[in-house]
């Protein structure tokens, strides 16, 4: 599969909670970036931070270009009980059908910091 392929079954399969299925499109080396919050997470961090992201959100990916190792989406993201739609821009590199890097920038309501609840999954409980 190329990077557009890989990144939008991620996304497809993170809508449907496959988390197994995520994790095997997921290098367990991987680095995914969070520049707007200052958040990076490792491979298998990433999948189960997303795991255990507070259930009653719903993704729509409008679109996904790229070529070769490389992909772009536009996503938005709703979440019960917030008012208003999360966009997403999300940068992919792919090599062997996983995705190994990414950087993903947030905008939404109330995005101002990062939740505490997430540093746990982040690169050695780092922020950028």
């Amino acid at each position: 599969m190329d990077a557009v392929q890989v990144v939008t079954a991620l996304e497809t399969r993170m809508q449907a909670r496959d988390w197994d299925a995520v994790a095997a499109l997921v290098h367990p080396e991987a680095v995914i970036e969070w520049p707007r919050t200052g958040e990076t997470f490792l491979g298998p961090a990433y999948v189960a931070m997303n795991r255990d992201y507070p259930e009653g959100w719903s993704i729509t990916v409008r679109d996904v270009v790229g070529a070769g190792d490389r992909a772009a989406t536009d996503l938005e993201v709703t979440q019960e009980g917030v008012d208003g739609v999360y966009v997403a821009a999300g940068f992919w590199t792919v090599r062997d059908g996983q995705v190994v890097a990414a950087r993903e920038y947030w905008s939404g309501p109330n995005l101002d910091e990062a939740p505490e609840w997430r540093a746990p999954y982040t690169s050695e409980g780092e922020r950028l």
